[in-house]
């Protein structure tokens, strides 16, 4: 595992399936680039965003909008990926990170593929002790959104950002009042 840029691996997921998007007349948007990193296996996570990115395409209607983006929440790194596509029916939104799981029989037929996609996306996230959620609804789309640990970089105590400090003070702050309660 090694320190690994997000940036990085949302703009070569997306350039994986641009021409599919370019065919599909649908447009892939990023927010700004956000300079998180994770520790983890970069080739892994861009496949795994890659198959977010690849199913949003194939789920999504000619001329519609694909959207990445990207946040620091807690301790974790969060990459959603929405679509303005057909959705997911709620009886078969757990299932569908299961293996070789095709929801809609017609809609599967059409849209091609094996039903690995998204069983890779959470072996990835597992293997990164990340996770992987879904809000879908049908008729109005879907998100995805891969969770990984946020990188924590190693402070000498006299360098740390103060917000880094801030959980360790207060942790000492409770161990004193609890000491002094004795």
């Amino acid at each position: 595992m090694t320190d690994v840029d997000v940036d990085t691996i949302v703009s070569e997921a997306i350039s994986r399936h641009k021409v599919a998007a370019d065919n599909a007349d649908i447009e892939v948007r990023t927010d700004a680039p956000s300079n998180l990193r994770v520790l983890g296996d970069q080739t892994l996570l861009v496949t795994a965003l890659a198959n977010l990115v690849s199913n949003a395409i194939a789920y999504s209607p000619r001329g519609s909008l694909v959207s990445i983006s990207r946040r620091r929440r807690g301790a974790n790194i969060e990459i959603a990926v929405t679509d303005r596509g057909i959705g997911i029916a709620p009886e078969d939104q757990e299932r569908v990170f299961e293996r070789f799981f095709r929801g809609d029989k017609a809609r599967s037929r059409a849209t091609g593929g094996s039903g690995l996609g998204l069983a890779i996306v959470k072996h990835v996230a597992a293997n990164h002790d990340g996770t992987i959620r879904v809000w879908s609804k049908p008729g109005t789309g879907s998100t995805f959104t891969l969770a990984l640990p946020a990188l924590i970089e190693a402070y000498h105590d006299d360098e740390r950002p103060e917000q880094a400090r801030e959980p360790e003070l207060r942790s000492n702050r409770s161990q004193r009042e609890e000491e002094l309660s004795r």
